[in-house]
């Protein structure tokens, strides 16, 4: 049977970044118990419901997520409670990945001591940018200094692999403060890294900003979209030569240091989301996908608003993953691996397709039976996925 990942939300944040429409923010820290003590009650509660739903849940844990927000505000106490329930309900294996996202700065040593306690072997710090304006300018509350301090912290406290976070297209960035961003981050030695180029939500404060032509959180001085593709394609070339070759359209690592927490979503593996706005994806025992989530609203999870009842996915909609979550890895979609998923005609039939995009200089075929994006493919792959959408799925 696959190994289970299991992903757990914690929602609270010191500030709210200007970008972010994520549900999280800055809540009471009296809400911080009550909402352990609904993710313990989750958790118990979850074979019941997978039985109800007919959905398979693997009992074996290889990777474990904590994002947010930043989990790292939780007390430790509360962090040890959170992982003890895991460990109960779930056999964690030895091996198993651990994340725990962190702020810089947002992380004291009693909570450094509880993390490696806990078993977590990989941090991964929200950056951003190591150009201490920029930061500043989007509501991070760190300096270079602070997150640099932090990164030694968790390295010489022995967490194994370290990730950080950058952006491309934060108000007031240059391509010369993005390459000092850069150059920063190779400096540290990180085994992994994550580079995302500004989109900006519509409900975000920036967003909101923005669509007023208005002045407030530096709104006017975002980068145009040529320079933001600019910045993403020159960090492609610059982390290679420092030993991050990229895996995944955002992501780029050491060799064996790709998260492998989040290769469970793009290459469609089972994985569990727990707690508020999480999102999962098990399979029935009829092999169809099953995907379920729970509310963005705080007071109404906190009030007991539980997962969604799962909705099968159709054998359409489960073309359109392999495409879309597959050709995000470097590594693309095998047409072999399709054809054992689904039939041989299907496949034939997405190769019109293929053969399109493959004339535009979006997609390659690569290893003769593997189809990857293209260099261009990936400055415009929400363009490439939607070609995908509404596949036929002959049988």
């Amino acid at each position: 049977m696959e190994k289970l990942g299991l992903y757990l939300s914690i929602p609270f944040c010191r500030s709210k970044c200007t970008y972010c429409n994520f549900a999280s923010g800055v809540f009471p820290a009296a809400h911080h118990e009550r909402y352990v003590a609904r993710l313990e009650e989750d958790l118990r509660a979850i074979r019941t419901r997978a039985r109800a739903w007919g959905a398979v849940l693997p009992n074996a844990v290889d990777s474990i997520y904590v994002g947010g927000g930043t989990p790292s505000l939780l007390a430790p106490a509360l962090i040890r409670r959170l992982f003890t329930a895991l460990r109960r309900e779930f056999a964690v294996m030895p091996t198993a990945e651990i994340t725990m996202e962190c702020a810089p700065g947002q992380m004291d040593s009693a909570v450094l001591e509880t993390l490696a306690e806990c078993g977590v072997n990989r941090i991964s710090f929200g950056v951003q940018s190591f150009v201490d304006s920029e930061a500043r300018h989007t509501g991070r509350l760190h300096t270079r200094a602070v997150a640099l301090e932090d990164i030694r912290r968790v390295q010489k406290a022995g967490v194994s692999q370290v990730s950080v976070d950058l952006i491309a297209g934060l108000p007031g960035q240059t391509l010369e403060s993005w390459y000092e961003s850069l150059r920063v981050l190779a400096e540290t030695g990180v085994d992994h890294a994550s580079i995302y180029m500004l989109e900006v939500d519509d409900e975000s404060r920036l967003g909101r900003e923005l669509l007023a032509s208005g002045a407030r959180y530096y709104a006017q001085e975002v980068p145009g979209d040529d320079l933001i593709a600019e910045m993403y394609s020159e960090a492609i070339g610059y982390l290679a030569g420092h030993g991050l070759a990229q895996y995944e359209i955002s992501n780029f690592a050491r060799p064996d240091c790709e998260s492998l927490h989040n290769l469970k979503y793009w290459r469609r593996q089972p994985y569990l989301g727990v707690g508020l706005d999480a999102h999962s994806m098990l399979r029935a025992r009829s092999g169809a996908a099953l995907r379920f989530g729970t509310t963005d609203d705080l007071d109404a999870y906190l009030g007991s608003a539980g997962w969604t009842e799962p909705g099968r996915m159709s054998r359409e909609q489960e073309l359109e993953e392999a495409w879309f979550l597959g050709l995000r890895l470097n590594e693309g979609v095998s047409l072999a691996m399709l054809r054992g998923q689904f039939s041989a005609s299907v496949v034939r039939a997405c190769l019109a397709t293929v053969a399109q995009l493959e004339d535009e200089g979006l997609l390659r075929f690569a290893d003769g039976d593997r189809v990857t994006l293209t260099a261009r493919g990936r400055l415009l792959s929400n363009e490439v996925f939607q070609r995908f959408l509404a596949e036929p799925a002959a049988a």
